[in-house]
């Protein structure tokens, strides 16, 4: 009970500096999530089931989040150029400002400074990816979780 409660615990301290960091970007971690997905994508813009998919939500939570960030401003829906049942949710230039801006906060106040030891990092990262493989999150294709 000890390490899943602690885990847990984690992961609400560190979601907690996330969000605080997000915070005066107007930004919740869901939302900062989706434009950072498409800012990586090559034009910009995704089947919005497909966004669900690679963000592992549930579709109405793709949903609420592009209605929110339409919204602002942020991102666009689009119709699907070949697929007329799809519908696209397309980065704007004002997102992409954002979400890289957003990014570079979250660098420098959380991502590089986690709260854990350098020379710990790589044996929780191995103990966390080893987790995660095990549990179908994802696959490594048969090599060694590296990271």
């Amino acid at each position: 009970m000890a390490v899943v409660t602690s885990l847990m615990r984690a992961q609400q301290i560190l979601m907690a500096r996330v969000e605080e960091v997000l915070k005066p970007f107007g930004l919740t971690f869901a939302r900062y999530e989706l434009l950072t997905l498409l800012h990586f994508t090559r034009q910009g813009a995704l089947p919005m089931a497909k966004a669900s998919a690679r963000l592992q939500v549930h579709p109405t939570s793709v949903t609420n989040a592009v209605d929110r960030l339409e919204s602002a401003g942020l991102v666009r829906r689009t119709p699907h150029p070949s697929d007329r049942r799809a519908t696209l949710v397309e980065l704007t230039d004002e997102g992409r400002a954002l979400a890289i801006a957003a990014t570079e906060k979250l660098n420098t106040e959380v991502f590089s400074r986690p709260g854990i030891p350098d020379d710990q990092l790589e044996p929780l990262l191995r103990i966390l990816a080893g987790m995660r493989h095990d549990a179908g999150d994802f696959d490594t294709g048969g090599a060694p979780t590296k990271w």
